[in-house]
């Protein structure tokens, strides 16, 4: 049995006149009777009445209509979502990442995807930028938004965002009422800082950005995520030196500032592997 067999009966039940069917069909009368009753003789019953005068579906030939419809219906829904899948408009997508991303940038890149790939599930997961870095080797995430810089032999790259640095304060600490903070005024404070490994791009920056002034900061206390970090700074354990946007969060205790000196862009990288590209991951990526 073949498809185009069930839409010669499809198109006589509708008409129920020989004539009329092979008409719209395309071809001529006597092939269409003769592939009709081959179906009924693949089948084993009849699924029309034949006169001189009419053509009537059996009560057979009305059950099997209804259910051939259904698997057209079913075929017809089939080409539409492999043609959406194709053009990588129905799918998910797996992201990875920094905690920091969710004061910038995250929620743009949400809005946009939900405007432009509207039945693309996003899947999130809030990670370091070390995290997702083996995330990505082992598959787990498709695309990451990470603190650069990355391995460009193994991964494609993209700055998609660029603040300056600000500093963390407890609100009642006494450079707290300064419109802007003199970096070499915190030479003597104690700094709560991030594992290196976790992010070297920024750590790296921060403390270059600190021996310029002729100093390194005396560690307090390392915390992973910067949530973290700006709570210790309201437990008054130190002071932190953090992305712009990070102000943001508001946490009580806390006042942020920025500096009297020009501070160096940090940045944020959307990443992906090379020559591991979905069609929706394209789609994502023509966002940006």
């Amino acid at each position: 049995m073949e498809l185009r067999h069930l839409r010669y009966f499809v198109t006589l039940a509708e008409e129920l006149h020989f004539g009329r069917a092979a008409q719209r069909l395309h071809i001529a009368q006597p092939p269409l009777s003769q592939q009709i009753r081959q179906l009924e003789n693949e089948l084993g019953f009849e699924l029309f009445h034949r006169t001189k005068r009419k053509v009537e579906l059996t009560e057979a030939g009305k059950v099997f209509l209804v259910e051939v419809q259904r698997i057209f219906r079913q075929l017809e829904q089939a080409i539409f979502l492999g043609k959406q899948v194709s053009r990588g408009e129905i799918g998910q997508l797996v992201i990875g990442f920094v905690s920091s991303a969710a004061y910038n940038i995250l929620p743009d890149i949400l809005q946009n995807s939900r405007n432009s790939i509207p039945n693309v599930s996003l899947e999130l997961h809030e990670l370091t930028t070390d995290e997702q870095l083996r995330w990505l080797n082992l598959g787990r995430i498709d695309v990451g938004f990470v603190r650069p810089p990355v391995d460009q032999k193994k991964y494609e790259s993209k700055i998609v965002f660029q603040e300056s640095l600000i500093i963390a304060v407890p609100e009642n600490h006494p450079l707290a009422n300064q419109d802007k903070i003199s970096l070499k005024s915190l030479i003597n404070e104690s700094f709560i800082l991030f594992p290196r490994f976790l992010a070297p791009g920024l750590y790296d920056l921060i403390i270059s950005f600190c021996q310029q002034v002729g100093f390194s900061p005396k560690l307090a206390q390392e915390a992973i995520q910067m949530q973290t970090i700006v709570s210790l700074v309201a437990a008054q354990i130190g002071v932190a030196i953090v992305p712009e946007s990070l102000q943001n969060l508001q946490r009580r205790g806390v006042v942020y500032k920025y500096f009297v000196e020009e501070t160096p862009k940090v940045s944020i990288a959307m990443i992906w592997r090379k020559n591991d590209v979905s069609v929706v991951l394209e789609r994502f990526l023509e966002i940006f």
